[in-house]
C-alpha cells in the first residue's frame, strides 16, 4: 500500500535519504521540510497520511509541530524519528499526539515497517520505549479521572479490544489473540475513540486504566 508521507528534518542529507528510502519502498513523498513552522503550513496543503518528524528543529520543537499538525489535519499520523531517546521527549511527543517513536539508530527495514504500521494507526516504538510509555499511561491514570457523564455503551468486542489496548498489546497482537484481522481491530479502536470522544491511544489507554480494564 502506497502511503503519502511528509519528511521533516533539519539535516538535508538525512532528510533526502529518508525520502529516497520511502520512494524506493513505493511510498509517495508529498513534501519535505527543514523547519517546524514551515512544515505545519506545507502539511496543510500537501495533506500527507503520515509525517516522519524529528524532535529537534531549528525554530520550534517537534512537540509544537505535532500540535500544529493535529490542529490542521486531525487524522494525520506522526512517526517521530529522532537521535534522542530521552524519556521526557518521548513522553511529550506521545502526549502531543505522536503515534510512534523511533530513534535514528533503527535499521532501514525497521523504519519502513514502522511507517506502514504507524500509518495504519498502530503505535510503534523503539525497543525499550514502549514500556516507558505504558508506565506513563498508568501514572496518568492514577490521577483523579475527569468527571464523566453516563459512560457511552461499548459492545462486548469493543470492550475486549479496549482491555487489550490497556495492557499495551499492539494491534497485531490483539488481532492474533482474538482471531481477528488487523483491520477489524483498527475499526474497533476507531469506533471506540468516536464513542468516547477521545483523540488518540494515549487518551484511550488512560480511560481504560482508570476503569480497571488493564487487570
Amino acid at each position: 500500500m502506497s502511503i503519502r508521507v511528509m519528511v521533516v528534518d533539519d539535516h538535508p542529507m538525512w532528510r533526502e535519504g529518508v525520502a529516497r528510502d520511502l520512494t524506493e519502498a513505493g511510498h509517495q513523498v508529498v513534501a519535505t521540510s527543514g523547519e517546524g513552522r514551515q512544515a505545519v503550513r506545507v502539511a496543510a496543503a500537501a495533506r500527507p497520511d503520515l509525517v516522519v518528524l524529528d524532535l529537534q528543529l531549528p525554530d520550534i520543537s517537534g512537540v509544537e509541530v505535532i500540535r500544529g499538525l493535529r490542529a490542521a489535519l486531525p487524522d494525520v499520523r506522526v512517526l517521530m524519528l529522532s537521535a534522542s531517546g530521552e524519556p521526557q521527549g518521548v513522553l511529550d511527543a506521545v502526549k502531543a499526539g505522536a503515534t510512534g517513536y523511533l530513534t535514528k539508530s533503527a535499521a532501514p527495514a525497521e523504519f519502513l515497517d514502522a511507517v506502514r504500521r504507524t500509518a495504519a494507526g498502530e503505535p510503534v516504538f523503539t525497543p525499550g520505549l514502549a514500556g516507558l510509555v505504558l508506565g506513563e499511561y498508568r501514572r496518568l491514570a492514577a490521577a483523579p479521572p475527569a468527571p464523566h457523564d453516563e459512560a457511552p455503551r461499548l459492545t462486548e468486542r469493543e470492550t475486549e479490544v479496549l482491555r487489550l489496548v490497556a495492557k499495551g498489546l499492539s494491534y497485531k497482537q490483539i488481532a492474533d489473540r482474538l482471531g481477528l484481522s488487523h483491520r477489524t481491530v483498527q475499526n474497533h479502536v476507531q469506533n471506540t475513540l468516536g464513542k468516547l470522544q477521545l483523540h488518540n491511544r494515549v487518551e484511550l489507554t488512560r480511560y481504560a486504566i482508570e476503569r480497571g480494564l488493564d487487570d
